[in-house]
Formats: C-alpha cells, structure tokens, sequence
C-alpha cells in the first residue's frame, strides 16, 4: 500500500492540524518567474509517468481538490494536468447532487467517477462536500432524508466512513493524494472584486459566494475537522498555501510528481514465453 512521507505541507496523521496556524502565503520567497519554471519542470514527465502507470497496470492514481471558492481549484487542475494525454486522465467535477445522487448514500455519485487501473483521476470537490458544505448547512440533509438538526455522532459516522472508503481504495491499488488549498480571507476578497471588475471572469461570479464569505469561520472549523479526522498515511491531505497562484500550482505539481516517483511504476520487460514469442514476430517481420 502507498504511504506517505513527511512534507512541510502535509497535515500530521495526529490530528493536532490547526488551520489558523497553517500558512496561506509562499514558505519561500522565490517569486513567480521561479515558481513558473519549477511548476514545468515538475509536470515535463506527467505523459511519461501516466504512460507508465497504464503499461504497468497495477493502479489508479487519484488527487482530490477541495477549497473554499476562488481558491484556484480549476486552473491549478488546468496548470498540473495540462500534458497528460486526455486518453489517460479522468477529470470528474461535482456540484450540487440531483435527485438520483440524494437518493443514494453520500458516497455514490463519486464512485462512478473513480479512475480505472492505469489511469489519473482527479475529482474537482468530492464526497468531502457531505462533511464540509453541509455541515456548514445542515438543512441540506433534509434532501437525503435526514434530520436537519443532527447531533455530532453523524459527521464522525460519515468521516469514519470515509477513512475506511479510502482505506479499501488503498487496498485494492487506488493511491489516493489530497490537497486542501488554503487561501486567506482577504485574498479572496480580492479575487471576488477581480471577477466583478474583469469581463472575462464576470461569469464566475455568483451572489450566493458572499453569503458563504460570511460563514468563513464556519468553513474553517469543518475544515479543520475534517483534515484532522482523515488525513491517513494512505490518504493523505496537503494544505497548500493559496494566495500566490504560481506557487500553488508548483507546490502541487511537485507533490503529484513526487507520488509517481514514490509508486515507482515503469514499463514491465517481458520474460520467459512472452520473449520468446516477440523475437519470433520481430523474426517473421523482417523476413517479409
């Protein structure tokens, strides 16, 4: 089973992650021309190594991506992924559930989405919405048809659950890899007000966004329960700081290649029958 190594960005497995000790800014002061080269020196090998991962076929490799909005989830994906054959990558966004996912458990609509063997899946939100945005709002469980007022034994059922979902993925050769991008309050400020000045990004702007704005301290605490209650050796959280974008994107970047360098993955060399039979093609081939 893939483990996770120490990293400065990595939330401890003791559940001692305090989010308002977490940094927001770069740990380092290089500046984006920098951070720019470094981001394409971490992703010049993604194609190689997805290549690999479906040549050797034993795993599925899975980063999920869950912040509060205006923190770049989109356009980090874009940045990381962006040479990766599309034949090898899923890419699987979620929004608000429709009546068929409410009618099953919390966990379902994201199942369908998961990467086969040999492929990179990455999941923009997650079922990590189930202990996040409803728990900010509860009322959202009366869809699922449950109580609206629930007592805390549910988001530790639903968050236990979900250590051992992942668990099992783990097992059965899915490497799972997280990152909680950790952008500051007055940053997105800023980017709000980009979105509404900037005709190109007037789109992305939704009213609703300020009356989650005003329930920042309640994202962070569900934040900080969550990462503390499922950040696992085999399922690891990244809380990447988020307010300078090109550093963001390395950061990630440098974090998916290191997984791939981690899980060792490569084309296999044929043996015994298998050799045998490729120079008897390559003998056939050349005799035409």
């Amino acid at each position: 089973m893939y483990e996770a190594e120490a990293h400065p960005h990595l939330v401890p497995f003791n559940e001692s992650f305090r989010i308002a000790a977490a940094p927001t800014a770069p740990t380092d002061d290089s500046g984006a021309k920098v951070w720019k080269e470094r981001l394409e020196k971490a992703t010049k090998d993604l194609d190689d190594w997805q290549n690999r991962l479906y040549a050797d076929g034993r795993y599925a490799v899975l980063f999920i991506f869950q912040a509060i909005d205006a923190a770049g989830k989109d356009g980090t994906i874009r940045h990381v992924f962006d040479s990766v054959n599309p034949c090898g990558l899923r890419v699987a966004s979620f929004k608000q559930p429709s009546r068929l996912e409410l009618a099953h458990d919390f966990l379902w609509r994201t199942a369908l989405e998961l990467p086969r063997r040999g492929e990179i899946g990455v999941f923009n939100r997650s079922y990590y919405e189930e202990v996040l945005v409803v728990r900010v709002h509860p009322e959202l469980l009366a869809a699922q048809g449950l109580d609206p007022n629930p007592g805390p034994e549910l988001w530790l059922n639903r968050m236990r659950s979900i250590v051992e979902y992942e668990r099992h993925l783990a097992n059965q050769g899915t490497v799972v890899v997280k990152f909680f991008l950790n952008l500051s309050k007055n940053e997105q400020r800023k980017r709000l007000l980009d979105r509404l000045d900037e005709r190109d990004k007037l789109w992305k702007f939704n009213v609703g966004d300020l009356a989650e704005r005003d329930r920042w301290a309640d994202y962070q605490d569900a934040y900080e329960r969550c990462l503390n209650a499922t950040s696992k050796p085999w399922a690891p959280w990244y809380a990447i700081p988020a307010d300078d974008k090109h550093y963001m994107r390395w950061q990630v970047a440098s974090l998916v290649d290191l997984t791939f360098e981690r899980l060792g993955v490569n084309y296999p060399k044929p043996r015994g029958e298998l050799l045998r039979q490729l120079e008897t093609a390559r003998k056939k081939l050349e005799a035409e």
